[in-house]
């Protein structure tokens, strides 16, 4: 339990903070496997498709919901897994 204020306020922000990256994190993961779901079915529109997850991928580094290396690792290893479709 928050003993002033401003530690009231803090674990406030903290709760909703969490909620809106926990949201995005999940964007990411649902990108990605919908990358590699159309990587085993052999999708027509995979380049378009990994455009977007590329897209999603840079957006929330951006906004520092992934670590920057963190989404240049997950786009190298989906680009890997398209050229080896």
């Amino acid at each position: 339990m928050a003993n002033s204020k401003s530690a009231d306020k803090r674990a406030r922000q903290n709760k909703s903070r969490y909620e809106l990256k926990h949201a995005q994190r999940s964007i990411v993961r649902s990108a990605v496997k919908r990358i590699i779901k159309d990587v085993e079915n052999k999708d027509k529109n995979l380049k378009d498709n990994l455009k977007l997850a590329q897209s999603t991928i840079d957006k929330i580094a951006d906004k520092k919901v992934i670590h920057k290396n963190k989404a240049a690792r997950l786009k190298s290893r989906l680009n890997r897994k398209v050229k080896s479709a």
